[in-house]
């Protein structure tokens, strides 16, 4: 799997889905700072809800290939600012998370990831497994 960041709000899934993506047990604290695990950078929420953070995004994510963008469907808010994935200059991913819970808000988190500048987009759910396949296979060959 190429090296990749995941960029999400507090509670949007990053933790969960790193820990889905690498097979691991899903105990675990909140992210409070960045973390490094396998090929996968781990951002806390605040770097993304507060703009002053944006600098440290930037700077981290010169390590990775590919940019997440992670978007809770339970989430009425789109921190991602239109065009925000741009100033990364590498390929975002847009990642839809908790699919098995707000199933009526999907297309509303597209338009946000869209609108940010994912690439593609994926619905997961790391309760079912729903969509991780997938995100695992194509992250593969990213």
């Amino acid at each position: 799997m190429k090296k990749i960041i995941l960029i999400g709000r507090s509670g949007s899934g990053k933790t969960t889905l790193t820990r889905k993506l690498l097979n691991m047990s899903s105990d675990y604290k909140k992210t409070q700072s960045i973390e490094y695990c396998n090929n996968i950078i781990d951002t806390p929420g605040e770097y993304l809800e507060n703009k002053r953070y944006y600098k440290a995004l930037l700077v981290t994510s010169l390590d990775a290939d590919a940019i997440l963008l992670i978007k809770d469907v339970n989430d009425a808010e789109c921190y991602f600012p239109p065009g925000f994935a741009y100033m990364f200059n590498k390929p975002a991913i847009g990642v839809v998370t908790k699919t098995d819970t707000g199933i009526e808000n999907i297309e509303s988190a597209i338009r946000c990831l869209q609108n940010a500048g994912a690439e593609k987009i994926y619905k997961i759910s790391s309760y079912t497994g729903e969509g991780l396949d997938d995100l695992r296979n194509f992250l593969e060959y990213l």
